[in-house]
């Protein structure tokens, strides 16, 4: 129900921000994509100084650098081998033909910069967990709301293929919930913070590609998550 719930909201806020898209100048959609870009590098860098930073002692210490590291850092080298982000691009391709969108020259970049920002992210990841396993389905609910916003934003500014996200999404957090009851002994608080932690640097990479021209392939990089989840058992 909270994979469903969260996917019907990205649709939702998908067609609000194509309505709201097609009544703006260019300059107001550009605008809007460079704060769009600012807020989400602000929501990575706010996660990730929230799993990285204590307060012992009155001072501010750091913790899980070494962990950051080395699963960016192995999982690029992972990513880069398997070529997820080129593998991502084709699906969003195939979906921009079979949607009648050929001409949209915007239409695979909005589905793999929205799909990656509302994929990647500890909430996901326990929200499917808890719907599969007792049914609650209150945090996938408040996800829901917040990627409703986050899309109709970003469709705004980088058009419908921003909507598609919803596709990954009802995979990955459906695939959660289904196997529920197996991932929830890995799933521990250390695993989270570290998930948390590597995946809010990923989402401040998707906001910095959005302003300047394209540095990271972020799709390349997801295999860092599952080393950060590992690295708590280590």
């Amino acid at each position: 129900m909270g994979t469903l719930l969260n996917m019907a909201a990205i649709v939702a806020g998908g067609l609000l921000g194509l309505i709201f898209g097609k009544a703006m100048k260019p300059r107001w959609q550009e605008a809007l994509m460079s704060s769009t870009a600012v807020c989400v590098m602000f929501v990575g860098m706010g996660g990730a100084m929230e799993n990285m930073l204590t307060v012992s002692q009155g001072s501010l210490s750091s913790q899980g650098t070494m962990m950051m590291i080395g699963s960016l850092a192995a999982g690029s080298l992972i990513g880069e081998w398997l070529n997820l982000e080129a593998r991502m691009e084709k699906f969003g391709e195939w979906l921009k033909r079979k949607t009648g969108n050929a001409r949209d020259s915007r239409f695979v970049n909005g589905f793999v910069t929205a799909s990656l920002t509302v994929c990647i992210g500890a909430m996901a990841i326990v929200g499917a967990i808890q719907d599969g396993l007792t049914g609650d389905y209150s945090t996938l609910a408040l996800k829901a709301v917040l990627d409703l916003l986050i899309i109709l934003v970003m469709t705004a500014a980088l058009g419908k293929g921003c909507i598609f996200s919803a596709i990954p999404v009802g995979v990955l957090q459906g695939t959660v919930t289904a196997l529920a009851g197996l991932l929830r002994p890995f799933m521990t608080e250390a695993a989270l913070a570290n998930l948390s932690l590597v995946g809010s640097v990923m989402i401040f990479c998707v906001g910095a590609n959005l302003i300047w021209e394209k540095k990271w392939r972020v799709a390349n990089m997801l295999p860092a998550v599952v080393i950060a989840v590992a690295w708590a058992f280590v």
